[in-house]
């Protein structure tokens, strides 16, 4: 007969307050890859693009790490609001978030492929690179930020309904939200807008969950 183990063996699962550190992750690297990409990006479809490799290929690389860091990020949101969470609203938040995710994803990749065909001779590339720019700019400005925003207003929602963040953050989240939802802008102070949010999340939950400082004996 099998042995079985009782309750007591098992431990819960837990998560790390290292992980809220996740949110600070995402915010600097992201970034600093959407500044690399923009800067490196041809204002006009003549500009070269061959003179910024290591510059595409740095954002690249920080991309993907950037994004594992936002999905730590909205584990640890998930995990403050235990019980607390509504079907609805969390399906919204998580959703957009995923949806924000891919786009970032998809936006890289063509800058990757962009990168590639820089990189080859006998190939058209001014108009080619300046149609991938395009494109990068409205999968980010026009799409990205938007589902950002849903992502934004979907917390501001649950945190005015449970209490969990102080007012004035949730106020100041939906006026974000509510910006990103409604400008339609190329700017790259934007994009920006999103990861300085997040920063400034994760630093108020790595304050407010510091554990209580155990006196001497």
């Amino acid at each position: 007969m099998a042995r079985t183990q009782s309750d007591a063996e098992f431990h819960q699962l837990r998560t790390p307050r290292a992980a809220a550190v996740a949110g600070v992750v995402f915010g600097v690297l992201f970034a600093s890859s959407i500044v690399l990409l923009r800067s490196a990006l041809p204002g006009a479809a003549a500009t070269p693009w061959l003179h910024h490799q290591r510059q595409i290929t740095a954002a690249l690389i920080l991309a993907p790490f950037a994004g594992i860091a936002f999905l730590w990020f909205i584990g640890v949101i998930r995990d403050r609001l235990g019980n607390l969470e509504d079907r609805f609203f969390s399906t919204v938040f998580l959703g957009s978030g995923l949806l924000f995710l891919a786009m970032t994803f998809v936006s890289t990749a063509i800058a990757g492929g962009l990168l590639a065909v820089s990189r080859l001779s006998g190939v058209p590339q001014t108009d080619l690179v300046f149609f991938g720019r395009e494109v990068m700019l409205h999968v980010n400005n026009v799409y990205g930020v938007r589902m950002a925003g849903v992502f934004m207003i979907s917390l501001g929602t649950i945190w005015l309904r449970t209490g969990l963040m102080p007012r004035w953050l949730a106020v100041t989240t939906y006026l974000l939200s509510l910006t990103l939802l409604v400008v339609v802008s190329f700017s790259l102070w934007v994009t920006l807008v999103f990861p300085a949010w997040v920063t400034v999340i994760s630093v108020y939950i790595l304050a407010v969950d510091r554990p209580p400082s155990i006196p001497p004996d």
